[in-house]
């Protein structure tokens, strides 16, 4: 129904922006992989989006790109993942690493998303693996290295060691651009630094 929007970003919160376009503003719940993306408030935003009706309300979901927001609506077509772990998974990983996942059977890095433990891991995997075989195979160049779950997991370990939250320490690790290839240290330097900023 409502396939993308664009106007003026008014505000940017902890799991939506809000986005002011042809006289409404309109809340868009949004993972942190888009919402880190968004320039300050005033400036001009485009997302691709999904509408999400359900008996108890209405919902807008917005996605910097058509991948990550494919990849949402084919995750929410999973029995037990409901928009809030959607938004979670594609908040660690976006769509081409979280293909790759799924196709490598990864439970250690989808469960680094709140809200998805090893059966809702190995759900996701049985149900969507046969159906993203051309998706999965293009993530090479994206997620090339096998140990990229390894790896963040440990860095999600190792911050929890050092006394932060897990909501904490998985905020900080989002934020580590997908398309830069982290050693352990790397990425534990990075959050830190994060933190730091804060």
């Amino acid at each position: 129904m409502i396939t993308s929007i664009h106007g003026k970003l008014e505000a940017c919160r902890a799991d939506h922006a809000i986005i002011r376009t042809s006289g409404f503003s309109i809340r868009v719940f949004a993972p942190a992989s888009t919402l880190n993306r968004l320039s300050e408030a005033g400036a001009e935003v485009s997302l691709y989006t999904h509408f999400h009706m359900r008996e108890d309300g209405m919902s807008l979901y917005g996605f910097s790109s058509e991948t990550d927001r494919d990849a949402f609506e084919q995750l929410i077509g999973v029995s037990g993942v409901g928009p809030k772990v959607a938004l979670a998974l594609l908040s660690v990983m976006d769509a081409p690493t979280l293909y790759k996942a799924i196709a490598d059977e990864d439970q250690q890095r989808l469960g680094l998303a709140p809200g998805v433990g090893k059966r809702l891991a190995a759900r996701l995997i049985l149900e969507l693996k046969g159906k993203l075989p051309v998706l999965a195979a293009s993530t090479g160049a994206i997620s090339s290295s096998p140990s990229a779950g390894r790896i963040q997991a440990e860095a999600l370990e190792a911050l929890l060691g050092l006394g932060f939250s897990n909501a904490e320490a998985q905020a900080a690790l989002a934020k580590i651009p997908q398309d830069q290839a982290m050693t352990l240290e790397q990425q534990i330097t990075f959050a830190l630094r994060t933190f730091s900023r804060q």
